[in-house]
């Protein structure tokens, strides 16, 4: 963007619109504005909507035939996802796979075609897609049922996408309704009749070593139409699901209806399964397709226990605000103007942080890694915020797959230079002659970032606070220290707010236990390798906000003191 018309003061934190500059943004507004004809709405790209109409009335610009996409598999119980040609399910014939970018790649994204194929407004009921036979004889589809068998057991979920929305599953447990962007391939009752999974809320599924495979879906697609133009197009706003199990005993006369699918825990001499679905399409007139994503977050209400954790870390923040106010109005203030006054004999006395004026400023030990921590420091968090701000204002919306992740490592290889910069410019200061190593030290540290969350409005505003709570903090106990008379005060501002990576560390421990049920020694290998890169970040990133707080603190609070 253009900086002319900005003018920059002698403060470089003072930034203001000159007058020049300000006609000249508004006569192009008025230009432009003057110029603009009725015209479509501007789209970011990746998100135009797609418009849909019957078979009837299909045009260039409205599609009839409705795809759907499938992705990878993934379990709670295992870090190791699969694509879904590897499970035997039904495959689509001339495989049409979407073009896929850096970010969806680093995610692990593997969309491809699906057999599922529908016309919109049209409605069908208990369709035959394929059909996948079993014999113990041939060892080819005894080990496919036996992968297919593993699949259920641990819990891996299928992710469908229809007009780049996932599927969504909705189903009611003890504490209400709860939705997943995911559905499971089956679920398993062991030998001593405990229900898995799925199982638990499907009393009809009670045969002990047995598995139960989903291989019947209920599709609800929801559109609505723009009225305002044409009544015969609509766009889709929303696709629901219910997976359901049923044996189909004839495949030419399909009902589905009737006992599940069993697949016995032993293997059997012959097997045929059936996969079928049924789709119907719902009219909704209050959800536009610019807010159709919001039906996902509505439909959990498990995401809004956030905002209270939200709330909690903001009282926290205006606690340590109004602490540090104190210090800096009136503890602060004081210091400063009594150790600025000269006895009657002409001799000032110093005392608490005043003492060690001359210390201070003195170089740590360990100068070099302190160096290099700061720099990686400074290339997260710089990350972090430009990605995020983009993220809130839509530009990365979940919608544009991987545009997340592509923006973070884009980002991330080119602030290797501000990086280096930090890194530099203080080992420099600190004195450090091996420049050489401090180069190297800086470039090879961290691995990299890894997967973020998507709820950008929740994220931005914890990780806000996150800097108020972290730069704080620092500040309050720097200052204690150096009352004390305790000069030592750098590797202690980095390592007071870079502590919190080891609280991440004990929850992420925590959570493995108690929360996920992952098994196999290289998924855990997986899961702790992940966590100890992410632990790694944001100990750089927390490190790095204290460090530059306290810094800047105690240069002003030097600065302004008298030194004989």
């Amino acid at each position: 963007m253009s900086t002319r018309g900005f003018r920059v003061g002698t403060n470089p934190c003072r930034l203001r619109l000159a007058l020049p500059g300000l006609r000249w943004l508004l006569g192009l507004w008025l230009f432009l504005g003057l110029q603009a004809t009725p015209s479509a709405a501007f789209y970011l790209p990746g998100l135009a909507p797609v418009n849909f109409c019957e078979a009837a009335r299909e045009t260039a610009t409205c599609k009839s035939s409705i795809a759907l996409f499938v992705n990878r598999l993934d379990s709670t119980e295992s870090v190791l996802p699969y694509e879904y040609n590897t499970f035997d399910f039904c495959q689509a014939s001339g495989k049409k796979n979407p073009s896929e970018n850096l970010g969806q790649v680093l995610f692990g994204e593997r969309i491809t075609s699906s057999p599922y194929k529908f016309s919109f407004n049209k409605t069908e009921t208990c369709k035959k897609v394929c059909v996948k036979s079993y014999d113990k004889g041939n060892d080819d589809p005894k080990k496919k049922l036996a992968f297919l068998k593993k699949g259920i057991k641990l819990n891996y979920q299928h992710h469908w996408i229809i007009d780049n929305m996932p599927v969504i599953w909705c189903h009611v447990i003890e504490d209400g309704k709860y939705c997943t962007t995911g559905f499971p391939i089956g679920c398993f009752i062991t030998n001593d009749g405990a229900a898995k999974d799925a199982c638990a809320i499907r009393p009809e599924f009670n045969k002990s070593n047995t598995f139960y495979l989903f291989n019947h879906v209920d599709i609800i697609i929801t559109y609505h139409k723009e009225s305002e133009r044409n009544w015969s197009t609509a766009r889709l706003v929303a696709a629901r699901l219910d997976p359901q199990s049923y044996k189909h005993s004839d495949e030419n006369h399909l009902t589905c209806s009737g006992p599940p699918m069993e697949i016995p825990g032993e293997d059997t001499d012959k097997m045929n399964v059936t996969y079928t679905y049924s789709v119907r399409f719902e009219e909704n007139r209050s959800i536009r397709w610019a807010s159709r994503w919001d039906y996902i977050l509505e439909s959990m209400p498990h995401t809004n226990i956030q905002w209270f954790s939200i709330m909690n870390s903001f009282i926290i923040a205006l606690f340590l605000s109004g602490m540090v106010a104190m210090i800096l109005l009136r503890t602060l203030h004081r210091d400063i103007i009594r150790y600025n006054q000269m006895n009657s004999e002409g001799i000032q006395e110093d005392f608490g942080w005043k003492l060690v004026h001359g210390d201070v400023f003195r170089p740590p030990r360990n100068r070099m890694l302190l160096s290099a921590f700061l720099g990686q420091g400074t290339q997260v968090l710089i990350m972090t915020f430009i990605t995020l701000f983009l993220a809130c204002f839509g530009f990365l919306s979940p919608a544009n797959r991987g545009a997340l992740m592509t923006c973070a490592v884009v980002l991330w290889v080119l602030l290797g230079t501000p990086a280096g910069y930090v890194s530099s410019r203080m080992y420099k200061t600190l004195k450090g002659v091996n420049w050489k190593t401090n180069f190297l030290l800086t470039a090879l540290l961290c691995p990299g970032s890894h997967q973020m969350y998507f709820m950008f409005g929740f994220l931005f505003l914890v990780f806000i606070i996150l800097l108020i709570t972290c730069s704080e903090a620092t500040v309050l106990l720097c200052y204690f220290h150096l009352c004390a008379e305790d000069y030592r005060w750098w590797w202690r501002a980095f390592f007071t707010s870079s502590f919190t990576a080891v609280y991440l560390f004990i929850y992420a421990v925590h959570y493995f236990f108690a929360k996920l049920q992952i098994t196999g020694f290289a998924s855990s290998i997986l899961y702790f390798g992940y966590t100890m890169v992410i632990v790694l970040i944001f100990f750089l990133f927390t490190g790095t906000i204290g460090f530059f707080s306290c810094f800047w603190f105690i240069t002003k609070i030097y600065s302004v003191v008298k030194v004989d």
